[in-house]
């Protein structure tokens, strides 16, 4: 670690806190204009969850504009439409293609190093901090912080380091093996700020019953996954039930019960509930087919009648699952034979099934945090506290949580290049 005595040299340092995704963004973008950085990290390198993201391979953001970054996000979005607006996904991009890494776009729009390599997404953003100026502390854990009249005074393990300017970009909970143990809670909250209670997000669901455990592995391609209200769901009619949240894409069936992006983008709704008995977590199995030629597909019987209701369902479905839902519909028979009742559950089966959920995978299997430092305490445009003069919070550490496909990385980006740019001037 740095003898503290170097760090008081300048008579503003600025210190940043955490060396992930927005801490590397801002204290590149501060040292960039003239600030004396010092970027602190607890681990023995920087990015860990950069490099362990997207199977080792780091969605770096989504290939779309800013107003579909926000819209990601929910009733934060309109907290991150400055700092997006004036560091989008175009401007993530050309910023990694100027420090050495191309990038490609998959059909899903996520967009990836073309090197299928973290590795290079986090050495290109450690590269240029370094190269921008920034004083790297590896294994340089935080303890505490201390607002004083003169700026702040950064506890850590070993010294206590001066600063003018303090910002902080520890992350949240996700991933804690990665070193995220939500350490900067406990700073903030001292500080006056108000802790939105934290909670797992963008994670695999545990639930179902044993026929969808049975399915394990399977994935589905295509669903749209609900979360409603439970008393909205058990009292009004399909057209009349207003969802908290649906995401179409793809599904996969766990021992445990459900992953894949559909479920996780829905998970954050749901674990936001005060308790999973209050939601219930619907899926369209077969969005692409409308309850009218769903209804009149099982009642064709031009062929005599003969196909049953499984052969029917495994033209849309893979086979497995198309015997599991005519079996939990109890209407797996001869479309001849067919009642008006069978074909009424197996229609809810196809288009409004229904999976208890009991829990999730917590923290340990979470890719983001929801939830964290309350944002009408931030202003959105500098990331400066409103709270403490001199204060700055990005990336996880903020109340934001959005879909999968790289929108999480963008907000780091965009939050930490706005806290770097104001902290500095």
């Amino acid at each position: 670690m740095t003898d503290s005595t170097m760090l008081d040299k300048s008579a503003h340092p600025i210190v940043v806190i955490g060396a992930g995704a927005a801490g590397l963004v801002a204290a590149a973008e501060a040292s960039s204009r003239g600030a004396e950085v010092h970027l602190l990290e607890k681990n023995g390198k920087t990015g860990v969850k950069i490099l362990m993201s997207g199977g080792t391979r780091c969605n770096i953001t989504q290939d779309t504009d800013a107003k579909g970054i926000v819209q990601a996000f929910g009733r934060a979005g309109r907290f991150l439409q400055k700092s997006v607006g004036a560091f989008g996904p175009a401007d993530v991009v050309a910023m990694f293609h100027e420090h050495g890494v191309q990038t490609k776009v998959e059909s899903t729009g996520k967009v990836f190093p073309q090197s299928d390599r973290a590795l290079h997404v986090r050495d290109a953003l450690q590269r240029r901090a370094v190269q921008a100026g920034v004083k790297l502390h590896l294994r340089c854990a935080v303890a505490a912080v201390e607002k004083t009249a003169g700026g702040w005074l950064v506890q850590t393990e070993s010294e206590t380091i001066r600063c003018g300017r303090l910002i902080v970009t520890a992350g949240g909970k996700s991933w804690p093996g990665c070193g995220t143990t939500g350490d900067a809670y406990a700073w903030l909250h001292k500080l006056g700020h108000t802790i939105v209670r934290t909670r797992p997000a963008l994670v695999p669901l545990v639930g179902g019953y044993d026929w969808t455990h049975s399915l394990s592995g399977l994935t589905l391609d295509d669903c749209v996954a609900s979360v409603y209200q439970r008393s909205d769901w058990e009292t009004n009619a399909p057209s009349k039930r207003k969802p908290l949240v649906s995401r179409r894409s793809s599904w996969l069936f766990t021992h445990l019960g459900f992953s894949g992006p559909a479920a996780m983008d829905v998970s954050g709704t749901i674990t936001r509930a005060d308790s999973f008995d209050d939601v219930t977590l619907a899926v369209d199995v077969v969005p692409e087919l409308s309850v009218p030629q769903i209804e009149a597909a099982l009642t064709d019987r031009g062929g005599g009648g003969r196909r049953t209701t499984t052969a029917v369902i495994a033209e849309w479905l893979p086979s497995r699952l198309a015997e599991s839902i005519t079996r939990a519909s109890d209407a797996e028979c001869p479309i001849a034979e067919l009642s008006r009742v069978k074909l009424q559950s197996l229609v809810n089966g196809l288009k409004y099934a229904t999976f208890p959920v009991q829990g999730t995978r917590g923290f340990a299997k979470a890719e983001v945090t929801a939830g964290g430092v309350k944002l009408s305490e931030v202003d959105p445009r500098t990331m400066e506290s409103r709270k403490v003069p001199g204060l700055y919070i990005a990336g996880e550490v903020l109340d934001v949580d959005g879909w999968i496909g790289g929108y999480n990385f963008q907000a780091a980006f965009s939050t930490g290049r706005a806290a770097g740019i104001a902290a500095a001037t």
